[in-house]
């Protein structure tokens, strides 16, 4: 089954091309099934190409999709055309009386910033206790998932002396768990971030399952069941040439980075880097929305109750 995007969204010609099965809204109203409602509240600069990683996810599933961009009501972004957001986003404050079976918060380039000096920290706070009663699951990514495992457990994230940055092998830890079905026993995953979360913090917080971690980047995909979320603190929605960009953006403006580790041949910037993740980003995101499919009422209206 197709995910449902507006025609003149960037994303339906680009996933379209790449053999995805998109469909228009006029179309999908024509089917007589319930799609999933997931919502997108993108927190990234560049809003299309994150639109189009998580769409490409989402979107290889057998279930129809229908998929909501959403933005901070207060916060304006001056990476992407006002045009593109007029169009295509609502802000939360417009959703927040809907209902939606799936939530991805993404991550943002703040790290540096204490959660409480984000300028929309407030609304975010909002947003994340409204899941708990109009999100049936929700799926915190990068700075998203460490704003998320804060909120409700008060884990830290803490600074690292370097930037924890390239491809790094990590250990599948719960062979059982529904959201790691068909994984092998270890898996790459792109890592670019500037902190961390602390495996042993992590585990001091009561009902949290550690599925996914490295022994070089520490903890990556946590289950928090009581709060029917997930937090992964990595980048399984990468394309391929995503971590070339963030390097060749960061040498071009002098800011001092590593070349990522494990990504080029070689680790050689002057050959084309492959995609080891794409397989097991499907994976993931296509258990996390069967998981759904599963839990969610077929009514609605109920979720939250």
């Amino acid at each position: 089954m197709p995910i449902t995007l507006p025609q003149d969204l960037p994303a339906y010609d680009v996933l379209s091309k790449e053999g995805v099965m998109v469909i228009s809204p006029d179309r999908a109203m024509h089917q007589d099934i319930r799609p999933l409602r997931i919502a997108l509240l993108n927190l990234m600069p560049k809003k299309i190409q994150t639109e189009n990683q998580f769409a490409r996810l989402i979107g290889a599933t057998p279930l129809q999709i229908e998929l909501s961009l959403i933005r901070m009501s207060e916060h304006q972004t001056k990476n992407t055309a006002a045009e593109h957001m007029e169009t295509f986003y609502r802000p939360f404050q417009d959703v927040r009386d809907e209902k939606f079976d799936g939530l991805i918060i993404t991550g943002a380039p703040i790290e540096h910033l204490a959660f409480t000096d984000v300028t929309y920290w407030d609304e975010l706070t909002e947003v994340m206790d409204w899941t708990q009663t109009n999100v049936q699951s929700t799926f915190g990514v990068c700075w998203g998932g460490m704003a998320m495992i804060n909120h409700f457990h008060g884990v830290q994230k803490h600074l690292l002396p370097a930037k924890s940055f390239g491809c790094f092998r990590h250990r599948n830890l719960a062979p059982a768990s529904p959201y790691l079905r068909g994984f092998s026993d270890d898996c790459v995953i792109p890592v670019s971030r500037w902190t961390e979360m602390r495996q042993e913090e992590i585990d001091a917080a009561p009902g949290l399952t550690t599925l996914l971690s490295s022994d070089v980047s520490g903890p990556c995909l946590v289950d928090d069941p009581a709060h029917r979320a997930l937090y992964i603190f990595n980048h399984f929605e990468y394309d391929r040439d995503t971590l070339k960009q963030e390097y060749d953006r960061d040498i071009a403006a002098g800011t001092p980075i590593n070349v990522p580790l494990n990504y080029y041949p070689d680790d050689d910037p002057a050959r084309p880097p492959l995609n080891r993740w794409r397989s097991h980003a499907h994976l993931l995101y296509g258990n996390w929305i069967n998981e759904i499919y599963q839990s969610t009422p077929y009514d609605i209206s109920k979720i939250g109750q």
